[in-house]
């Protein structure tokens, strides 16, 4: 997939990681490109499956979630419907990870509060054992990759 993207497409694609909400105009001044031109492009980035959505991100403390973790869980067996499950009714696990290793999941926890945590993770442990690592400050914020 890489080789179908040119140095052009690379641009839009970081600028778009720094701002979703950027005008298409001032997304192809940016990358030397007419708006028409730069919409064409991320309409074809879109049609390719490359950007796959826009979101807003939000700072968890300010709408509650002050408890951020990583738990990582052992999962016996090969049955993980049932964690597939929970992993769509519970709105506080962010985002979960298949992983190789010890652990076969890594997943990403926001709470209100660390007794909130605790029966999240209470949750997950009926699924096998976890390991718990509290978040003390995002070092480096998701940012996309960038051109290789």
């Amino acid at each position: 997939m890489t080789e179908t993207l040119d140095p052009t497409d690379w641009s839009i694609l970081a600028e778009l990681q720094r701002d979703g909400r950027l005008p298409l105009t001032e997304l192809g001044k940016r990358v030397r490109l007419s708006a028409s031109a730069a919409t064409e492009r991320v309409r074809r980035l879109e049609a390719l499956g490359v950007i796959t959505g826009y979101r807003a991100e939000l700072d968890l403390t300010r709408v509650g979630y002050p408890v951020l973790a990583v738990v990582r869980l052992k999962y016996p067996g090969s049955r993980h419907q049932p964690l597939h499950a929970l992993l769509g009714e519970r709105a506080e696990i962010l985002e979960c990870l298949r992983t190789t290793g010890d652990d076969c999941y890594v997943l990403k926890v926001a709470a209100t509060s660390m007794q909130h945590l605790e029966k999240v993770v209470d949750e997950l442990a009926g699924f096998g054992s976890t390991t718990t690592n509290i978040v003390y400050s995002q070092t480096l914020p998701y940012r996309g990759p960038a051109r290789p």
